[in-house]
């Protein structure tokens, strides 16, 4: 932790209060000029504003499709176990390598979905051409991704639910919803968290999926924080701004999963 961690965390705030290009051995200190630049930065108000949209949309669809998902193959049905594997499959890729494959299904020329357009006689669509709708698909692929991981997440608070609840709620008259809302929802709460959780900092942190999808455009459009980052530290070699922009970065995700955190553990307690 001392040498992996903190060691290079110190220094990354040391160098947010630099003006340095990333490779000079001599670095300016300039205090917290590069903190209040970020201020007036646009683009990165850009970036910031697509990075709550990644974390957090994506988070409630993951969550949203993995609990109906676990709820569904939770079920005895023949192929239950192959549809299990379907949904889980696309997390066994790498983000970057899903990039690049949903890239040549989106791309303008003899792209998988212009080429499915043409067989109906429609115009090729530019689909990354513009900022909302490369967002768009960034967050679809993320979540399409990720949802299966909810799902075994889920599926395992729903293997551990005592079926004597659901079987007396039964026997009183309860129906599936109200079997579900009562005592299901309340008792998957831990799973729920952790699910949450773990989407919610990794849609925050999302870099790899849209430096191989869109590379951040097009004109900074799609950048997340992190991409941004990237951007700022090897192609303007602006490493004091780009290490203060990762400071930032870690600091409201730090804060983001605290306040969750906190969130989850009284509805822990509460339920």
């Amino acid at each position: 932790m001392l040498f992996f961690v903190i060691r290079p965390f110190c220094e990354t705030v040391y160098i947010s209060l630099c003006k340095w290009n990333g490779y000079s051995p001599a670095k300016t200190f300039i205090g917290i000029k590069n903190y209040m630049d970020m201020l007036s930065d646009r683009r990165l108000f850009t970036a910031f504003v697509n990075t709550i949209i990644y974390g957090f949309v994506s988070t409630v669809l993951q969550n949203i499709i993995g609990l109906a998902a676990a709820l569904f193959v939770n079920s005895r049905f023949k192929g239950n176990n192959l549809v299990r594997v379907v949904i889980y499959m696309p997390i066994m890729i790498s983000s970057l390598i899903m990039g690049y494959i949903m890239y040549f299904f989106l791309t303008y020329d003899n792209g998988v979905l212009n080429d499915i357009m043409a067989v109906f006689g429609k115009e090729p669509v530019d689909w990354l051409a513009n900022g909302k709708t490369g967002i768009f698909f960034i967050t679809l692929i993320n979540t399409w991704q990720y949802a299966g991981y909810c799902m075994i997440i889920y599926l395992s608070g729903l293997q551990n639910i005592p079926q004597m609840y659901n079987e007396a709620a039964s026997i009183d008259g309860a129906g599936r919803w109200e079997r579900f809302r009562y005592i299901t929802f309340p008792m998957l709460i831990p799973a729920i968290a952790s699910a949450v959780m773990t989407n919610l900092i990794g849609g925050l942190k999302l870099f790899e999926g849209i430096i191989s999808l869109t590379n951040g455009g097009p004109n900074y459009a799609t950048h997340s924080m992190m991409t941004y980052l990237n951007s700022q530290y090897f192609q303007s070699e602006k490493a004091g701004y780009a290490s203060a922009i990762g400071i930032t970065t870690f600091v409201m995700i730090m804060i983001v999963s605290l306040i969750s955190n906190r969130y989850f553990e009284k509805k822990t307690i509460e339920s």
